[in-house]
């Protein structure tokens, strides 16, 4: 078995075998939990020390699995994908342990369902075979509609049905343009093939095109959420449990600008290139409605469900510039979102279990009582609205100056809502913190404990060595985004010759292709198929 599929299959057998384990020995369940989700994380960790910048897909493995419809058991990481995998890993240790007072009934169906979405998510992060990533995709929903359903609030039931119902629409068209893309590669004649890298330059006219790029988009626009798909969202996280959202908000919406990068921009660049403007006004809108809506919010956990919308709308922008600054920002900024508003929710939890209340007007003065947990909150709501020093800091700096480069006015807007998002935070942060203590019960909430302040410590760690050194992060991601960048670019890939017959024709430019290598695929081309697999063989992604 290779480390990729430890990561992936290691967290679904321990919770096979959490879910056996007998009940008069349920005590000991969580232990068992937090000690193979430390295990994934330690092994994950060859990832980070053994990725070679710049050297395509590695650690890949790949078997023949339904041979006769070209499905294959095909896996690997980039710089796009590793980070993601490393933050899925991280978050899963810290979600179990914050767990542990939280989770007292049915704990073995708890703890087997977060590692059942911790399979569900790296598999989705690794796969390259895109018949495997559908099945990860749609596996990841079982876990999460327990979590929400079983160990949610009140009105967990309405929240969960909304959340499936909202996945499911956008994943039934995803199959179906999957199947429909499929036919391209050859599958009503036998020859078909779901391999990702064999789809990149498929022969798939411009009117195609559109509407694959358009069922794939949607797909990805609900998990994101973008605006107007977002409504889900604040009531899957104000009903999860607090390391339901942490995971939800940590690595789940991650999925949906991933599926951005990974299929829908390079494999139907010409769609991408039709619903650009679009995009470009929903990123915005998104940024502006969802520190908009926090502003009215009264109830903590709901603040900053809202502010994911809009940080994530943030995401979208960057990619959305098409260059390297703003890519490397948007993929950065996904892993900020992660750590910051992971941790916002993991804060959330620790002061709900306290006082059962996350109305804000139950709160105030907290700072005199619980110092420690109010650093804290200070240290991540700081790096939420991108302080200098900070992870989001970095993020949003780079997304912003390529977005400007790309689209200046978009760029503008977009950073005037940072004021509303620093409204927004700081106002909590007074309301909670400062002031008079104005309900006596608060003034005996205790403060944070060992374990708890364990399970922030890597976070706010991440939080000042992204702010402060973020290179390690950004060369790592650097090389596989300008690879990105040259199958999205489709104004640089074709080029369209003078109008001399009834229709133009779009023709390859004849600049040198990246890594120089020729075209031997011998998949079949379309003059509007802007993608192509050049350099493929030297990066190792083919194999």
């Amino acid at each position: 078995m290779g480390l990729l599929s430890f990561l992936i299959f290691f967290p679904a057998l321990v919770g096979v075998a959490i879910l056996i384990w007998p009940a008069e020995r349920q005590g000991q369940v969580r232990t068992i939990t937090a000690a193979a989700s430390a295990i994934e994380f330690v092994v994950s960790l060859w990832l980070w020390f053994g990725f070679v910048p710049g050297g395509g897909f590695q650690f890949t493995e790949s078997a023949d699995w339904i041979v006769n419809y070209g499905i294959g058991y095909r896996v690997g990481v980039d710089g796009i994908s590793l980070l993601l995998v490393l933050l899925t890993t991280l978050l899963t240790v810290i979600a179990v342990v914050s767990s542990f007072s939280a989770i007292q009934t049915s704990r073995k169906g708890y703890y087997a369902s977060l590692l059942f979405l911790e399979t569900g998510v790296i598999g989705a992060f690794v796969a390259t075979d895109v018949f495997l990533f559908y099945i990860f995709w749609e596996a990841m929903l079982i876990p999460m509609y327990f979590l929400i359903g079983i160990w949610g609030g009140d009105r967990r039931i309405y929240a969960t049905v909304k959340f499936v119902l909202y996945t499911m629409a956008g994943s039934l068209l995803m199959l179906v343009a999957i199947l429909w893309t499929y036919q391209y590669s050859g599958g009503t004649s036998g020859g078909g093939t779901f391999n990702l890298f064999d789809w990149y330059g498929l022969a798939i006219p411009a009117s195609a095109q559109i509407w694959l790029f358009a069922a794939f988009a949607l797909a990805f626009a609900i998990k994101v959420p973008m605006f107007p798909f977002h409504t889900w969202l604040p009531d899957a996280h104000v009903e999860a449990p607090a390391a339901g959202s942490v995971m939800l908000a940590g690595v789940l919406l991650k999925l949906g600008t991933y599926g951005f990068l990974r299929f829908a921009v390079p494999l139907f660049p010409l769609g991408f290139e039709y619903f650009a403007d679009t995009l470009w006004v929903l990123a915005v809108i998104g940024i502006v409605y969802g520190a908009v809506m926090t502003l009215i919010q009264d109830d903590i956990k709901s603040l900053v469900a809202y502010s994911s919308v809009s940080h994530l709308g943030f995401v979208i922008l960057g990619m959305m510039a098409l260059n390297l600054v703003g890519a490397s920002g948007s993929l950065l900024q996904q892993i900020n979102h992660g750590i910051s508003t992971g941790a916002l929710f993991l804060l959330v939890g620790m002061i709900y279990e306290r006082r059962h209340t996350r109305k804000i007007a139950d709160y105030g003065g907290l700072f005199a009582v619980v110092p420690v947990f109010s650093i804290a909150f200070l240290i991540v709501a700081l790096s939420s609205i991108g302080l200098p020093g900070t992870n989001g800091f970095v993020g949003e700096f780079l997304i912003l100056l390529g977005a400007f480069h790309a689209r200046p006015i978009p760029a503008i807007i977009s950073a005037l809502a940072i004021i509303l998002a620093a409204g927004y935070m700081l106002w909590l942060v007074r309301r909670v913190f400062f002031g008079p203590i104005v309900h006596a019960v608060n003034e005996t909430i205790r403060d944070l404990s060992r374990r708890e302040l364990a399970t922030l410590l890597p976070l706010v760690i991440l939080i000042f060595w992204i702010g402060i050194y973020p290179k390690p992060f950004l060369d790592r991601i650097g090389p596989d985004l300008q690879l990105w960048l040259s199958r999205a670019h489709a104004e640089e890939m074709i080029e369209v010759a003078p109008k001399k017959g009834p229709a133009p024709a779009a023709v390859r430019k004849s600049a040198p292709r990246p890594g120089g290598l020729p075209d031997t695929t011998g998949a079949p081309r379309h003059p509007d198929s802007l993608l192509y697999r050049d350099g493929l063989a030297s990066t190792g992604e083919g194999q």
